[in-house]
């Protein structure tokens, strides 16, 4: 395991993810998983299915993390512009490519179906990208450099996730700790803030609940690389709640 810090940013993709037709439920499962391995995920796009705005997107964030995981735009409809995209990201041919069309031809053809054109979209991939293997619908999703590119519906994508996982560099895996507050934030935003700044190597993050008789708490959470840093920080925020009681 590394102790460098592993970044990563997700970019998904999808008119229906901005009109609110279909809810993310990718970037939860992506987030949990890379915290779980060290990898840190630090930035989240949603873009539409447009091209300029997929290229964009993906050149800014390949530029600045370790990772890119996208979702999305990888299906047989003529919106699925996903694998156009990054091949013009890359400056490369968007091609039919060879293993991913026997793959397909021989899934459709076990399940007595036309391999229509359409459905030979789905083995369109940026030229020398590797696969990565789809146990639940055949269609690959794709690897080129730091870029993972995967489906948009959340059972293949957790499938892809999974055959990705074990390829990634990870590092030092961020730890956590907490306690709850049933005071309000305006009272503890500012001595919240003091032991934050005490304390640099952790962050220190506060979030409210409420429940559906009025009542209000908030949980404070610790998260660090160092178990004595994260419980010298928590003992500190227990002193300061004991003050206001």
């Amino acid at each position: 395991m590394s102790n460098t810090t592993i970044s990563a940013s997700a970019l998904a993709i999808g008119d229906e993810l901005l009109s609110g037709r279909t809810r993310d439920k990718n970037i939860g499962h992506l987030a949990v998983t890379l915290t779980s391995i060290g990898v840190t995920l630090r930035e989240v796009r949603i873009v539409q299915d447009d091209e300029r705005a997929i290229v964009e997107a993906l050149n800014d964030l390949r530029s600045k993390y370790d990772y890119v995981f996208t979702s999305g735009g990888i299906g047989p409809t003529h919106d699925d512009i996903t694998a156009d995209s990054i091949s013009k990201a890359f400056d490369l041919p968007c091609i039919y490519e060879d293993k991913a069309m026997e793959l397909l031809s021989a899934h459709y053809k076990q399940r007595g179906l036309e391999f229509t054109a359409a459905r030979q979209r789905m083995a369109r991939m940026p030229e020398g990208a590797v696969h990565i293997h789809n146990p639940v619908s055949v269609a690959p999703g794709f690897h080129i450099k730091n870029v993972y590119v995967m489906a948009g519906v959340p059972k293949v994508f957790e499938a892809m996730l999974s055959n990705v996982i074990p390829a990634l560099k990870t590092g030092t895996i961020l730890l956590s700790d907490s306690i709850i507050s049933f005071h309000g934030e305006g009272d503890i935003g500012t001595p919240l803030g003091d032991i934050q700044n005490d304390n640099p190597d952790i962050s220190i993050g506060s979030y409210p609940k409420f429940t559906q008789d009025g009542g209000y708490s908030s949980e404070i959470v610790v998260r660090g690389l160092d178990n004595e840093k994260i419980a010298k920080a928590i003992l500190e925020i227990k002193a300061m709640l004991n003050s206001l009681d």
